[in-house]
C-alpha cells in the first residue's frame, strides 16, 4: 500500500455561513492523500495502474466549485467523491483550510480534517 499526497492545492471558492462569503468566495488551501496498491504500477511504468492525481485533482476541484456552508461538509464531499470515482483507493484524507477566516481578528486559517476508509464508510 502506498500513499499519494497532493499539497497545498489553493482553491477561490464560495463557501461560508455568513451570506458574503457564499457572494464574494474566498481563499481555500488543500491537502489530500490517499492510499492505494502502486505495486503494479512501481513494475509496469504504467499510468494506468495506479490512480492518477490528475484525475484525483480534478475531481477535487470539481466539487470545491459547489458552494456549501461549512467546511467539514467540503471535505466530507470531497471525500466521498474519491471514494466512488476510484475503486482503487482504499482511505482518503482530506484537509481543507478556510484562509483568513472573518473571525474578527487576525487568524491565518482554519483547517478541518476528514479521514474516510472504504471499510468503515464514515
Amino acid at each position: 500500500m502506498s500513499s499519494i499526497t497532493l499539497e497545498r492545492m489553493h482553491f477561490y471558492a464560495h463557501h461560508g455561513c455568513f451570506a458574503e462569503e457564499q457572494a464574494i468566495g474566498t481563499h481555500f488551501r488543500l491537502d489530500v492523500s490517499y492510499e492505494t496498491d502502486t505495486s503494479r504500477a512501481q513494475l509496469s511504468d504504467n499510468i494506468a495502474d495506479t490512480v492518477s492525481y490528475l484525475e484525483v485533482y480534478q475531481t477535487i476541484q470539481r466539487e470545491m466549485k459547489k458552494p456549501s456552508h461549512l467546511l467539514e461538509h467540503v471535505g466530507n464531499r470531497i471525500g466521498d467523491a474519491l471514494l466512488a470515482e476510484y475503486p482503487a483507493i482504499e482511505s482518503v484524507k482530506v484537509r481543507v483550510s478556510k484562509l483568513a477566516p472573518p473571525l474578527g481578528g487576525e487568524l491565518e486559517a482554519v483547517t478541518v480534517e476528514i479521514i474516510k476508509d472504504r471499510c468503515r464508510q464514515n
